[in-house]
This record gives structure tokens, C-alpha cells and sequence, in this order.
């Protein structure tokens, strides 16, 4: 499968990120990879031989600065992949307001900041944008109320975003994981009884991987696949359509 030929990766310093980054410099795609990591994220840059930038996604006026620079590097960009996000699971009672903000502003205002920044840009010559939202947007998860909320915000941007910029070939889509293998997903994954509930959860049995996740991003921005937009592709080992036990 072709990859496009220019891309920004945001939070490429995470798991996702720097998988998706990986897989498309391999495919030719000239990069800019951006993120608030400065240290990996330059680790990254360096490895790949493209350029970083570091921003902060909940900043409007870095987001707006950060796509600037990108335009600047790559003259064009033909696709864009968010892969910024957070896990919080804590009921609402237990969620207190400084951290249901923070997971609104890192999960759902965060895409929106680029997205304002990228329509009209992108707009003149159309492209693929693909957002990361989760398995928790699609099904009800216990402890999950402030992550599904933002995630489940960020579907329904991608659908109405989608039916804006559809007349101009600017085509947007999200990815939906399960638990995925990632460091941000450590707290969890480190911790064997927690680690084995979620395995168990998941009809395939096991936790996703980055490289699974950046697959699908990878589709969604690659020009063969130019006849889709405002879809969400669930990749979670089955969890949110099957029930086998």
C-alpha cells in the first residue's frame, strides 16, 4: 500500500506515534513528527532523519504555530495523524474537575486545535486527517466516564468535520482501539491482575499492539483509500461488537 507524500504525526513520541512514523518514513512519506516529549521525540527525529517539533496540543496558539512550521518544512501537507491521548478511569464522583478538564483538553479540544488550524490549508488540495479515539467511545466501560465522553466527542467531530470538507477531497477519519500495548497504557499493563482482566476482556484474548494500531492509521491515510471518510475503524481484538462468553 502507497503512503502519502508528506504527513505530520503528532504525539509521535508515543507508542502509536512513533510506530505510524516509522512505518511511513519506511514507505517514502517525507515526515514531520511532532509531540511535547522533547527528549524522545528528538531520539525519534534523529533515528528517522526528519524533522520534530515540539508543541504542546492543548495550546491553541502552539497548535497554531506548531502547523505553521509544518507547512513551512513540507510545502504541503497531504495527511495528518493525531495519536494524542490519555487514559483515566475513575467513576465521575471520583474524577475530580482539574482532572476531567485536562482529559477533555489532551483528548478532544486538542483535535479540534488542529483541525482549525489544518481546514483551510488542507482544503485547497484535499488530504486525509485520522484522529485516535477508543473502544470506550463505542461501548459503555465501567470507570471510564471522562475518557468516553472526550473520545466519543472527538467520533463526532470526525463525522461532521468529514461532511464539511468533503467537497473539497479532504477526507477524515478516527481509529478506535482497544487497550493497546503502549507506555501510556504501563500503569495497567504492568500490573499482572490488571493486565490479565484486560487480556480477558478482549475476545482475541490479548491487549493490541502499536504497531496494530499504527496499521490502521497507515490505511486511512494512505492514497489508495481514497473513497473513505467520516469512518470509525474499531481495532480492540473484538470488545466493542462481540460477546463470547
Amino acid at each position: 500500500m502507497n503512503g502519502p507524500k508528506t504527513a505530520l504525526i503528532t504525539g509521535a513520541n508515543g507508542g502509536v506515534g512513533s510506530a505510524l512514523s516509522r512505518k511511513l518514513h519506511s514507505a517514502g512519506t517525507r515526515l514531520v513528527v511532532a509531540g511535547r516529549n522533547e527528549s524522545a521525540l528528538r531520539e525519534l527525529s534523529s533515528d528517522l532523519g526528519v524533522k520534530s517539533l515540539i508543541c504542546d496540543f492543548t495550546q491553541p496558539d502552539e497548535v497554531a504555530s506548531c502547523v505553521t512550521s509544518a507547512i513551512e518544512e513540507l510545502g504541503e501537507i497531504e495527511a495528518v495523524a493525531h495519536c494524542i491521548g490519555s487514559i483515566l478511569l475513575k467513576p465521575a464522583h471520583l474524577t475530580s474537575i482539574p482532572d476531567w478538564q485536562s482529559v477533555i483538553d489532551t483528548n478532544l479540544n486538542s483535535a479540534f486545535y488542529l483541525l482549525h488550524n489544518l481546514g483551510r490549508p488542507m482544503s485547497k488540495s484535499g488530504g486525509s486527517i485520522a484522529f485516535v479515539t477508543s473502544v470506550a467511545a463505542e461501548k459503555g466501560l465501567s470507570n471510564h466516564e471522562a475518557i468516553a465522553s472526550a473520545k466519543a466527542g472527538l467520533a463526532g467531530l470526525t463525522r461532521s468535520a468529514a461532511a464539511t470538507y468533503a467537497r473539497n477531497q479532504l477526507r477524515i477519519n478516527c481509529v478506535a482501539p482497544g487497550l493497546t500495548d503502549t507506555p501510556l497504557a504501563a500503569p495497567i499493563t504492568n500490573n499482572e491482575s490488571a493486565r490479565k482482566f484486560s487480556e480477558a476482556m478482549h475476545p482475541l484474548g490479548r491487549l493490541g499492539s502499536p504497531n496494530e494500531i499504527a496499521t490502521a492509521l497507515f490505511f486511512l491515510l494512505s492514497p489508495d483509500n481514497t473513497w473513505i471518510t467520516g469512518q470509525t475503524l474499531s481495532v480492540d481484538g473484538g470488545l466493542s461488537s462481540l460477546q463470547t462468553k
